[in-house]
């Protein structure tokens, strides 16, 4: 686990992929928290139309899956640096993986959250708590999934969130008393640790 502090968006990512290009079979898997001044970012395949009025906020064109989502302060964001081949893993499973951890994480603060097929993800009575989105190269993956804790959830409005023009976004902080990253990171931590060592 690294922690990474409060960093843009674009220099994490390069560093992500360099990680991943210069890897090889014996390289430690990581696993990097990270929370990230507001920005918008648009999926490989993602269509530009669905960010509506992003102002000020920069557009991030990255090469995860997915369409448009928003990362800002308080937003725990977790990207995963992973060698699916050594753990026997594919991205179904590690989505399930990401999502189940933070199922486990909230029912231990009273939510009862899922997940949906057509629309990866963690949702709360149809808002959306978090958002999945991940990147293969040669057989090992990095991005991650970012988990509305304590934030602004304005920008959202600006935005089409992974491309659905009706879906709402909640956090953490508006369905129970966590109102910081640190009330919430330790519960997602052991989830996501008890979860990759169980897939």
């Amino acid at each position: 686990m690294r922690e990474l502090g409060f960093e843009p968006m674009v220099p994490v990512w390069e560093r992500m992929k360099a990680f991943t290009e210069a890897r090889d079979e014996a390289t430690p898997d990581e696993i990097w928290f990270v929370e990230h001044p507001p920005v918008f970012t648009l999926g490989l395949n993602a269509d530009r139309s669905h960010v509506l009025a992003p102002g000020e906020i920069e557009v991030v064109k990255i090469d995860r899956g997915g369409q448009v989502t928003y990362h800002g302060p308080g937003q725990l964001v977790c990207y995963v640096l992973l060698d699916l081949r050594r753990r026997g893993l594919d991205i179904r499973r590690l989505v399930q993986a990401l999502e189940g951890a933070v199922i486990d994480a909230v029912a231990g603060f009273g939510i009862e959250a899922y997940p949906r097929r057509d629309a990866p993800g963690v949702y709360v009575e149809g808002r959306k708590l978090a958002a999945v989105g991940l990147r293969v190269r040669r057989g090992c993956c990095y991005h991650g999934i970012a988990i509305n804790v304590a934030m602004d959830l304005g920008p959202y409005e600006r935005i089409h969130p992974c491309g659905f023009d009706d879906l709402e976004v909640t956090q953490l902080a508006s369905l129970t008393a966590i109102d910081s990253i640190e009330g919430f990171r330790p519960a997602f931590e052991r989830g996501l640790i008890a979860r990759l060592q169980s897939s």
